[in-house]
């Protein structure tokens, strides 16, 4: 059987796992087996983040709303119930960029849900 000489793949192999730890510290940007692991956990937590940030948007809205409907004299929780009861059809991002935007026609859709 003939010698394959595999310098040229690993070597790509190499720099391109380098090229891709890129401004890492420390090891992990100039050691392959370091930066391998440094990439797999940067990997990781990436797409464990994007699902964080759904659910840390949502935080964000619930808090805008209950700010806005506190003002108005109304929790959050029992808004939320009454819109369920009344079967409007508002999701929390809406509702909160309105009452950040246009307050008035945010107590007018409170209003509109209290009676």
């Amino acid at each position: 059987m003939s010698r394959v000489k595999r310098s040229k793949i690993a070597m790509k192999h190499r720099r391109n796992v380098l090229k891709a730890a890129k401004g890492y510290r420390f090891g992990r940007s100039t050691k392959e087996v370091e930066a391998k692991v440094a990439l797999r956990k940067a990997g990781a937590y990436a797409f464990a983040h994007r699902k964080d940030k759904k659910t840390d948007m949502r935080r964000l809205w619930t808090t805008r709303l209950n700010a806005g409907l506190r003002a108005i004299g109304i929790t959050y929780s029992v808004f939320i119930d009454k819109l369920t009861k009344k079967g409007m059809v508002l999701n929390r991002k809406m509702l909160a960029e309105i009452a950040a935007e246009n307050p008035e026609t945010f107590e007018r859709i409170v209003t509109q849900v209290k009676n």
